[in-house]
């Protein structure tokens, strides 16, 4: 272990081989971190925060910090963060507020500057939020989604898998998986994220299909339920079922469709 002098690491912290520690930090007892991380300077590691092999930290990022929900009893709670996860300057992300409950971090997450996961937030794998995202408590964010600068994810909401949220845009409903939001807009979808898509290597013809499927649910002019007993009768591919599941696992409805002339053709 590489430290500087002046951090300071609290008895009881459980430090790994190989972890870089610089110029005032701060790591608390009851942390754990793993191997070959790295906190560059002036990072806060705060109790029951918990970060896999391979992270790098940056200046002033708060990881464990106390809810900001005035319910919290000062019960232990967690924040997990997994492996290979790069948190970049002034990132906050606070511990479960519930006794035993946590904050998660999937693997291989870009955590922008000053973002903000709140408490008992889900984050999956290959997630990057970008500069000023917040998300607060309860969301939950699937894997390779993309949450662009400032955007706004309201309590419980869900974000689907390979998501894109567009600069500035707001959800308090569920982002249903592959599709892409409006910029500056609330609880809009604008069509399918197909760049997104292309670049996670889903194939054109398994592209065409969630194209068909969006077509049945947004531009169909059916009643969610019309839309999703078509779905079930006309479609059989795993992509289109996870889309389907997600929507009808949704307790605070999906966004709605809004026609935008940038909409991917593709």
């Amino acid at each position: 272990m590489k430290t500087h002098p002046s951090a300071v690491i609290e008895p009881g912290a459980k430090i790994g081989q190989n972890v870089e520690i610089g110029p005032f930090c701060y790591v608390s007892n009851d942390v754990e971190i793993g191997d070959d991380c790295k906190l560059i300077s002036h990072v806060t590691i705060l109790p029951y925060t918990t970060i896999g092999r391979g992270c790098h930290i940056h200046s002033n990022a708060v990881l464990g910090g106390l809810p900001q929900d005035i319910a919290f009893q000062d019960e232990v709670s967690y924040v997990i963060v997994g492996e290979d996860c790069q948190i970049r300057e002034g990132v906050t992300i606070h511990r479960g507020t519930k006794a035993n409950t946590k904050t998660t971090v999937g693997n291989n997450c870009l955590l922008m500057v000053n973002s903000h996961l709140a408490h008992n937030v889900q984050v999956g794998n290959q997630v990057i939020i970008a500069n000023g995202a917040l998300v607060a408590g309860y969301a939950q964010v699937g894997n390779q989604a993309f949450i662009s600068g400032n955007c706004l994810v309201h309590q419980f909401a869900r974000i689907g898998r390979n998501v894109m949220m567009a600069g500035g845009s707001a959800t308090f409903r569920d982002v249903p998986p592959f599709c892409m939001t409006r910029h500056q807009s609330g609880n809009s979808v604008m069509g399918l994220n197909s760049i997104g898509l292309r670049r996670a290597g889903v194939s054109a013809a398994d592209r065409m299909e969630l194209k068909r499927a969006f077509k049945v649910i947004y531009k169909s002019n059916l009643l969610i339920n019309e839309a999703i007993a078509q779905l079930e009768a006309d479609f059989d591919h795993p992509l289109v079922t996870e889309m389907l599941d997600f929507i009808k696992s949704s307790e605070r409805g999906i966004c709605r469709y809004i026609y935008s002339n940038s909409e991917d053709k593709d």
